[in-house]
């Protein structure tokens, strides 16, 4: 199938946009240890997002892969992720600063370098949000995906080096219109001693959205619970 829009996402990079219910968004990493910060917001009640705690607590899991699902904070599903050749995506290490990224690489900003310059995770997600009337206080725990974390019996996190190779991918449905919010900064835990700037590319694809038998909605019981409070919101509002 080809698809409807295609992009590459530069490193260091943001972009933003409303996908419809039943689309996918295909992401693939071009050079290899690529990382994608993201955000979901539903698009026409942007005071529902994308929540962590309910995705990760609902499904038992500590990160994300086919055919698990995205919750969102009114217990409805935003995303299911429908293709995935990494197994493996953190959840739970939000993204960098400003702060962090000179602290770990120095300073280079605009007057410095044009386009060159070192930008973080944070500022980038807010930059994109301003463009649909989102700031500071809409800011939650994101996703990063390509990037894969792991936990020792203290509880300290250790970012796994070259998790994501070249056309590594991963592969998202959306189960209703969702403002798609993305970044390509470095993990905030990448190891890397030099500040990389990796590029993805992103392609939208049409579709439509799960089903009751999906394997996205039989994995876990509360994924099927969602998917029918997304059928009632659909169902009433339009």
């Amino acid at each position: 199938m080809n698809p409807i829009f295609r992009k590459t996402l530069t490193g260091g990079g943001m972009w933003s946009a409303v996908i419809a219910k039943g689309r996918k968004i295909r992401l693939t990493d071009l050079q290899g240890r690529a990382n994608v910060g993201m955000l979901l917001y539903n698009a026409l009640e942007r005071q529902e997002r994308y929540n962590m705690p309910d995705t990760l607590k609902g499904q038992y899991v500590f990160y994300l892969r086919e055919p698990y699902c995205l919750h969102s904070d009114m217990g409805r599903l935003l995303a299911s992720i429908t293709a995935d050749s990494l197994g493996w995506h953190d959840t739970v290490c939000g993204h960098s600063d400003a702060r962090l990224v000179a602290e770990k690489y120095g300073e280079k900003n605009y007057q410095q370098a044009g386009n060159g310059w070192f930008r973080n995770g944070r500022d980038c997600f807010l930059i994109e949000l301003a463009k649909w009337g989102l700031g500071k206080k809409d800011l939650v725990p994101n996703l990063n995906f390509f990037s894969k974390v792991v936990s020792n019996d203290d509880g300290e996190l250790s970012f796994i080096e070259e998790h994501s190779g070249p056309g590594d991918f991963v592969e998202l449905r959306f189960e209703m219109d969702t403002l798609v919010v993305l970044n390509t900064c470095q993990h905030p835990l990448d190891t890397s001693p030099v500040y990389r700037e990796n590029e993805v590319k992103l392609e939208v694809f049409d579709g439509e959205v799960a089903q009751r038998n999906d394997p996205s909605l039989t994995v876990r019981e509360e994924n099927l619970r969602a998917w029918e409070n997304n059928f009632n919101y659909h169902t009433l509002r339009f």
